[in-house]
C-alpha cells in the first residue's frame, strides 16, 4: 500500500470542499472494497477523506409513505431494519445474501453502490485491463471468464457488478440523491451504473466532486409481492453467478405490473424492461414466466466458459417470479 494522508470532515459541505480542493483524494466510508484495492495498489489515493462522521446514517420514513436511507447506513442495519423487512423485503433479502456478517457490519449503502466491478484481471495490476488502464484491452475475453458478464458487454470489458443490494434497488425503482458544492440532483437507480462500452473505467454517473447522500425508496402499493433469488458457489460470502429481484403489483388475480432486475450477468444491475411488459395485466403461470425469461436473455452474448449463465439466469427469473406469485396467494 502506498503512503497517504488522512482528513476527517464533519459536514457534507466540508467533505465536498475537501474532495474538490485536495488533488488525489477519495472518500472513505466502510472501506471494505477501497482498502482491498489500495492494498493491491490498483487504487492509489494520496488522501483519504473519512466521511464516517457525516450525519448520513439514518433510515427514516417519508411523508409519501416511502423511506429514505442515508448513504452511511451500514448494510447490516439496512438488512435488519423493521421498516425495510416489512415494506421492502426484497431489499432485506438481497442485502443479507451478500458478503459476510462481519463485512455487512462495516460496509455502507453508499459504498455498496460504488463497488468496483468484479474481475481478477482488474485486481492483479499486471494483465491488460481497459478498466484499470484505458485502451489496453480485456484479458478476460481470452482468459478465465466463467463468472463474467453475458449482457451489455463490449470488447473493452466483460466484468460483472458484484452488488446484491443494487439489484433490489433497481427493481424497487429507488432514487439516488447526489450533492456537489454547487447543486443537488437525483438519479434513478437503474441509470446510476454504466455499461462498459469504450470507457469501462467510468462505472457510474457520479462525478469526481460529488457525494451520495441518500437513497429514496418510493412507496409500494399494499398489493405488492417481491422476491430475491441468488445462485452462487457458496451460500455465504460469495458473489452471484446469477440473481434476480422481482417486484409484482397485483390487481385481483392478475399481475398489474412487474419489475425484474438481474445481478451477476452484467457490469450493472440489469433491468429487463421488455420482459416486464409481458407481465402487464397478465394471469401468472409457468408459460408466462418462461416467456419473460426467454425475452430477458434474448440479447445475451456469452463467452465460451460462461454459456451456462444463459439457461441458469432463465431458471433464476422463473423461480423468482414463481416465488413472488406464491406470496400473493
Amino acid at each position: 500500500m502506498k503512503p497517504f494522508t488522512y482528513q476527517r470532515p464533519f459536514t457534507v459541505q466540508e467533505a465536498l470542499h475537501s474532495i474538490r480542493n485536495t488533488p488525489g483524494s477519495i472518500f472513505l466510508a466502510g472501506g471494505t472494497n477501497l482498502v482491498d484495492m489500495m492494498k493491491l495498489e490498483v487504487i492509489n489515493p494520496s488522501v483519504l477523506i473519512d466521511i464516517n462522521q457525516l450525519p448520513l446514517n439514518k433510515i427514516e420514513p417519508l411523508p409519501n409513505g416511502g423511506i429514505q436511507i442515508g448513504s452511511l447506513v451500514r448494510n447490516s442495519d439496512l438488512g435488519f431494519h423493521p421498516l425495510i423487512r416489512k415494506n421492502y423485503p426484497v431489499l432485506s433479502q438481497a442485502v443479507l445474501s451478500g458478503a459476510s456478517p462481519q463485512l455487512r457490519n462495516m460496509a455502507t449503502v453508499g459504498g455498496n453502490l460504488m463497488q468496483k466491478t468484479r474481475c481478477s484481471y482488474y485486481r492483479d495490476e499486471i494483465s491488460p485491463c481497459s478498466k484499470r488502464n484505458p485502451g489496453s484491452g480485456c484479458s478476460a475475453l481470452k482468459g478465465y471468464h466463467a463468472e463474467h458478464a453475458i449482457l451489455g458487454t463490449s470488447s473493452s470489458c466483460i466484468a460483472t457488478h458484484p452488488s446484491d443490494m443494487c439489484v433490489a434497488l433497481s427493481a424497487l425503482e429507488a432514487i439516488i440523491h447526489i450533492e456537489s458544492e454547487k447543486e443537488k440532483r437525483k438519479i434513478a437507480a437503474s441509470e446510476f451504473h454504466l455499461l462498459p462500452g469504450n470507457s469501462p473505467e467510468k462505472e457510474t454517473v457520479l462525478e469526481p466532486y460529488e457525494i451520495i447522500v441518500m437513497i429514496e425508496l418510493p412507496p409500494l402499493p399494499p398489493n405488492t409481492t417481491s422476491c430475491y433469488i441468488k445462485v452462487s458457489h457458496r451460500a455465504l460470502y460469495e458473489f452471484a453467478l446469477s440473481s434476480a429481484a422481482v417486484v409484482l403489483e397485483w390487481e385481483g388475480e392478475k399481475i398489474k405490473q412487474g419489475r425484474i432486475a438481474l445481478g451477476g450477468v452484467a457490469a450493472k444491475p440489469w433491468r429487463c424492461f421488455q420482459a416486464e411488459r409481458l407481465l402487464e395485466n397478465s394471469l401468472p403461470d409457468e408459460k408466462l414466466f418462461r416467456s419473460c425469461a426467454e425475452t430477458a436473455l434474448q440479447g445475451a452474448e456469452p463467452q465460451k466458459e460462461n454459456q451456462y449463465k444463459v439457461e441458469l439466469t432463465k431458471q433464476v427469473i422463473c423461480k423468482a417470479l414463481s416465488t413472488a406469485f406464491k406470496r400473493s396467494v
